[in-house]
């Protein structure tokens, strides 16, 4: 089973990754590693830590000679900023925030002690293990990207169609990684707009993966429904309050001849559809469409603007902890969401094909395909 846990705190003197269960032979360089951790970096409304954060991730373990071993791989990215243990007290949690949850659950009455961990530095570890796994499904033809669809009140037209490769250098290309240069331009002006009033701003993003064959997941216990653990993997990004899996939130409000993805056939394609509403799901199970996932972050927690708050010490009203923070991640959150989106299609892929070395998932992979062409 292919797992990952992660170690660290904001302030710490690194972050670590686990990652077990992939087989021998896959591909590892860590220089592809560093590029996706430079993308979570990247998108304007980002806060002052990623001007000197520039984070390389360090292979200590289960790969050698740029191929894993089948042992689990571990992952090291050190913090410039280590200071936690020079840091003050925080006593006035920031509304929502795990501050005063997280103090209350382990009986902190310094704060710190729950922030440092809470804090989203945490995901440049998830994206350092999705950029790991990417390598086990691109030898399968499996490739993901995202992109921004709203930020604040703006909201982007329709994304046209475009590869995957096209997809994420688009995106990639735009300082808030969306693919509508207008829609772009207003978001730009709206973060502006908001930093000066020391506000923050939500948004949602948009994972692709193309590629994924039919069949991963199974519709026959609640938690194997791989949209399901999907919609979880996504959820778990800090800020993201709601997800949705292809036309999910539409598919509510409108009848069932405008929701269905129809079924064709022919003897050139086999069986297929000429949309994709589902977004690449049916019962639980992906339909050999593209997967495609979006997460809804909320404007983030800690405002240049502190909000009302009460001490957890005196028991007074105060002004909430104002820390370092960001005014919009959402082109960040994009780029995490791949990570996840990845680590779960990995996992399903060693679920479905099994195999101890790549070549034998590759055998087992491609014995699969030629069973769907003989249905």
């Amino acid at each position: 089973m292919l797992r990952f846990l992660t170690a660290g705190e904001s302030h710490g003197k690194c972050l670590v990754a686990i990652l077990e269960g992939l087989p021998a032979g896959v591909p590892v360089d860590a220089a592809a590693i560093d590029a996706e951790m430079k993308r979570r970096q990247l998108g304007y409304g980002r806060g002052p830590r990623m001007k000197f954060e520039s984070d390389h991730v360090e292979i200590l373990s289960g790969v050698r000679r740029g191929k894993t071993l089948g042992s689990p791989v571990a992952l090291e990215i050190l913090n410039k900023d280590f200071s936690i243990d020079r840091l003050p007290v925080v006593t006035q949690p920031r509304p929502g925030h795990a501050d005063l949850t997280g103090a209350m659950k382990y009986d902190h009455r310094d704060i710190r002690n729950v922030l440092e961990r809470a804090s989203a530095r945490e995901t440049a570890a998830r994206v350092a293990v999705g950029a790991v796994c990417r390598r086990l499904l691109s030898p399968l033809g499996i490739e993901l990207a995202s992109h921004v669809v709203a930020i604040g009140a703006t909201r982007a037209k329709p994304a046209p169609s475009l590869s995957i490769r096209q997809l994420r250098r688009n995106a990639d290309a735009s300082p808030v990684r969306c693919l509508d240069a207008q829609a772009a331009r207003k978001m730009v002006r709206e973060i502006d707009a908001c930093a000066k009033r020391g506000d923050t701003l939500g948004g949602i993003f948009e994972v692709t993966a193309d590629g994924v064959p039919l069949g991963l997941g199974s519709h026959v216990h609640y938690d194997r429904r791989l949209d399901a653990i999907l919609a979880h993997a996504v959820m778990s990004i800090h800020a993201v309050k709601a997800v949705e899996v292809g036309d999910g939130v539409l598919a509510a409000s409108v009848p069932g001849s405008r929701v269905q993805d129809e079924i064709f056939y022919t003897k050139a394609r086999g069986f297929h559809r000429s949309s994709n509403r589902a977004g690449g799901f049916e019962g639980g199970m992906t339909t050999g469409q593209p997967v495609v996932v979006r997460g809804f972050l909320k404007p983030l927690s800690t405002l240049r603007r502190p909000l009302r708050s009460v001490d957890v010490n005196t028991k007074r009203p105060v002004a909430a902890t104002v820390e370092r923070s960001d005014v919009c991640t959402v082109p960040a959150a994009g780029v995490i969401g791949e990570a996840m989106v990845a680590f779960e299609l990995a996992r399903a892929v060693l679920e479905k094909f099994g195999g101890d070395s790549l070549r034998e998932v590759q055998h087992n992979y491609g014995s699969y395909l030629k069973q769907l062409q003989r249905f």
